[in-house]
């Protein structure tokens, strides 16, 4: 029987440990090291006095049928009406057969999507999209702006060496400097100029003015079949408790097939012999120091941790990861009976609140990056759906920084502070209660070393029984799917002997967007 160890709870390394003992006949040990006492990673879901909060707002969307596959086995779509359709009486699609999300907790839950951008008071679709209410939020002058701006762009191309260049390009300077530059620099703490122009690749795929207009057009003649970019898809699947439910059945599935988890344990180091290979890892929990052995090592820790842990490793790789960035994440859960913001939509909600997910602050006065609206995602987010709008304020730091050396009550009343400048509300009497929560390494960040990951990537890969999977794990801005994806690669290797990693690290690279049908 083979030992494995899997670093990191989150959704690579519980599809990981999933995938392994499926269908296993006692060929794998699978034993999960987890640093904190919750399961799903960034993707967790925090229960705060019967109010969930989602760490950085999750959709489930993919196109890619072995996700979909596994999300509804474990998760299986809603049968019937969810609590605020019911409110609303509104008309739903489901499926045959499904559970009722009003009896069972174990559900997924069809949900519309719908994110804008907060600009100067006014709110405008994200993407940005062509509609009268744009045009009209605008004025004359400024869409003139755009247009010229965008036809500039188009006939003077930039080289698309940073993430400034690539935007301009996209989008033209005066929708860039609108929209993206203030975010972006707001998001990594660097100007776009200094960051590397893949991540707007990978978060964009594709989207510009051009994808926009043909959206635009193909909607508005009634065009069936045609293509949507991911960021214009306007339904999406997500737990009935948020996120962090799928990874803790998933977890309940992975125990029942006998993996074993060791929670509250930080790795501090790998063990690699003299013939390159992993022989296992040491922990510490409760200020004790234990010893892990292993035949494969899974690891969904961050790449500085995993080489900075690791013995006898060469000093370019070492000096790469050393200095790979990470952006770290605050978040405000903040519960008040109504919300100042105004629904002047046609989509009903309960107690009539703007029916945005999450909201993009595009707004210099502030410092915060998006807001959440829980009860959106899923009404049984909110422990009184039909009296109370419980939000979750999100805040880009680093770790060690003012914002994060921040006691909660100063942190509170910043934020708050910051939701009366924004007009979400009209004075800090009306907040009922508040909780933070912390997020270490929640972005990893396209910039310093980052130009260098792919002689890391072929240093890791010299490694046969180490296996890098899911967001940190490869220091890429993956989504849950692709997430899950690296796994599949993984666990296909180890079952089928192949000690090549190239599949793995593949995922989630595509110029065409990894989530459409071909």
């Amino acid at each position: 029987m083979k030992k494995v160890i899997i670093i990191g709870a989150g959704p690579a390394g519980l599809t990981a440990a999933y995938e392994l003992l499926r269908d296993n006949s006692g060929e794998y040990d699978v034993t999960i090291i987890e640093e904190t006492s919750t399961l799903g990673g960034i993707s967790k879901t925090v229960n705060y006095k019967g109010n969930r909060m989602d760490m950085g707002g999750h959709r489930f969307f993919s196109k890619i049928p072995e996700v979909n596959k596994w999300w509804s086995e474990m998760l299986p779509m809603q049968g019937k009406p969810s609590y605020d359709d019911l409110l609303l009486r509104r008309r739903l699609e489901v499926e045959e057969g499904g559970p009722d999300p009003q009896k069972s907790d174990r559900v997924m839950l069809k949900r519309r999507r719908v994110s804008r951008i907060l600009f100067n008071d006014k709110f405008y679709d994200y993407p940005v999209s062509l509609k009268p209410e744009t045009l009209r939020n605008f004025g004359l002058f400024t869409t003139a702006k755009v247009g010229l701006s965008y036809i500039a762009a188009a006939l003077h191309k930039r080289p698309e060496n940073n993430l400034e260049n690539f935007y301009i390009n996209c989008f033209g300077k005066e929708l860039y400097s609108m929209f993206f530059e203030y975010y972006t620099e707001n998001l990594w703490g660097r100007h776009p100029s200094e960051i590397d122009a893949s991540w707007g690749a990978q978060r964009t795929k594709g989207l510009s003015i051009v994808g926009i207009i043909k959206d635009f057009v193909g909607k508005t003649l009634g065009v069936k079949n045609r293509q949507v970019n991911t960021s214009l898809i306007e339904e999406f699947k997500y737990p009935k408790l948020g996120p962090g439910e799928l990874w803790e059945v998933t977890a309940i599935e992975v125990k029942k097939l006998g993996g074993k988890f060791i929670m509250n344990s930080s790795v501090t180091k790998l063990h690699k012999n003299s013939d390159n290979i992993l022989t296992g890892v040491s922990f510490t929990r409760d200020g004790k120091q234990y010893r892990l052995d292993g035949d494969i090592i899974i690891s969904s820790m961050p790449v500085k941790d995993l080489v900075a842990g690791m013995n006898d490793v060469p000093s370019e790789p070492k000096r790469i990861a050393a200095g790979l960035p990470y952006r770290d994440y605050m978040t405000l859960g903040v519960l008040v009976p109504r919300l100042k913001l105004k629904n002047l939509t046609n989509m009903r909600t309960v107690g009539n609140i703007v029916p945005d997910c999450w909201v993009y602050v595009q707004d210099r006065r502030v410092k915060m990056g998006r807001f959440q609206v829980y009860n959106n995602w899923s009404p049984y987010m909110v422990k009184d759906l039909k009296h109370t709008v419980w939000l979750g304020l999100e805040y880009f730091v680093s770790e060690g920084d003012n914002f994060w050396n921040m006691s909660e009550k100063e942190f509170s009343d910043f934020c708050v502070d910051e939701m009366v400048k924004l007009g979400l509300i009209d004075s800090a009497d009306e907040v009922l209660d508040t909780h933070m929560e912390k997020v270490k390494k929640a972005y990893p960040a396209y910039f310093d070393t980052y130009e260098e990951m792919d002689t890391l990537i072929d240093y890791l890969s010299t490694i046969p029984n180490l296996y890098c999977v899911g967001r940190n794990g490869q220091h890429r801005y993956n989504n849950i799917d692709h997430s899950m994806c690296t796994s599949f690669e993984a666990v296909k290797n180890i079952k089928e002997g192949v000690t090549t990693k190239d599949n793995i690290w593949s995922v989630n690279t595509e110029k065409e967007y990894h989530e459409e049908k071909k």
